[in-house]
């Protein structure tokens, strides 16, 4: 299949990666899953911080069911086993690889779209997008990460009753609970994660690093593991450039903190 389903922008710092599956509500199948995974590796080797978007009217409705319907249902089961688990192999590679990432969604975001966001460290979302997983409706289970990923962003009792009753959640009712961490007006979005993204490249890259691939793997383990995970990360990071940066905040060379928006004043 020669079907071009992810597009690649470098700009800069910043790999712009596009679920590019327009006529197809950007539904998930297999070439979009190995042209994700070699996406995300090329970024890892020439982009500082990573963006993954939508083309069309929405970020993805979920996973392609025909594909999905070929892939499990025409398989000989002993062979199940051993097929290469493409959604690990796209996912993970975003979820605790070496670079951050940020998704910019709008329109739907479903099933293993939700999953695919999910993986991302940060989620912006416009007014136009809604959240649900309708797995059990279509008598399939999630298998992109979200029993994992969704459930600790969300919490088990709301993501078990999105499955059991396919209840959609609002852009702003995700921004309540925490599933995505800037909420923008429709259309806004991907300008907000490119603005977000600009920010993250001008940190220092071996503390992007850490965010990234070391404090999920930290969120995994007892405290005592992730206290001495903790210890020898931030050990790890500290260089000439860390150095250089704490000067230049201490000398007032680099710009101070910006102060959060009063609420209760104009």
């Amino acid at each position: 299949m020669n079907e071009r389903c992810v597009t690649y922008e470098l700009k800069g710092q910043i790999a712009f990666i596009g679920l590019n599956r327009p006529e197809k509500r950007n539904a998930i199948n297999r070439e979009l899953f190995l042209q994700l995974a070699e996406a995300v590796a090329k970024a890892e080797e020439e982009a500082n911080v990573g963006v993954i978007f939508g083309h069309g009217s929405q970020f993805s409705s979920g996973l392609d069911l025909a594909f999905a319907a070929d892939d499990l249902l025409k398989m000989d089961p002993a062979l199940r086993k051993r097929r290469p688990d493409l959604s690990r192999i796209a996912f993970d590679s975003i979820a605790r690889g070496v670079i951050p990432w940020i998704a910019a969604l709008h329109g739907p975001v479903v099933g293993a779209g939700f999953e695919l966001a999910a993986t991302a460290h940060v989620r912006v979302a416009d007014e136009t997008a809604f959240f649900a997983l309708p797995e059990c409706a279509r008598g399939i289970f999630v298998g992109g990460g979200g029993s994992v990923r969704i459930q600790r962003l969300i919490g088990t009792s709301r993501m078990t009753d999105m499955m059991l009753t396919s209840r959609t959640y609002s852009a702003q009712d995700a921004e309540g609970f925490g599933a995505v961490q800037y909420l923008v007006a429709p259309g806004e979005a991907l300008a907000k994660a490119s603005e977000l993204a600009q920010k993250i490249a001008g940190n220092a890259a071996l503390s992007n690093y850490a965010v990234s691939a070391i404090m999920p793997r930290i969120a995994d383990m007892p405290v005592d593991e992730g206290l001495f995970y903790e210890r020898v990360a931030a050990e790890y990071i500290i260089t000439a450039e860390s150095s250089e940066r704490m000067r230049a905040f201490l000398e007032k060379r680099s710009a101070p903190l910006e102060r959060p928006a009063n609420p209760g004043k104009e």
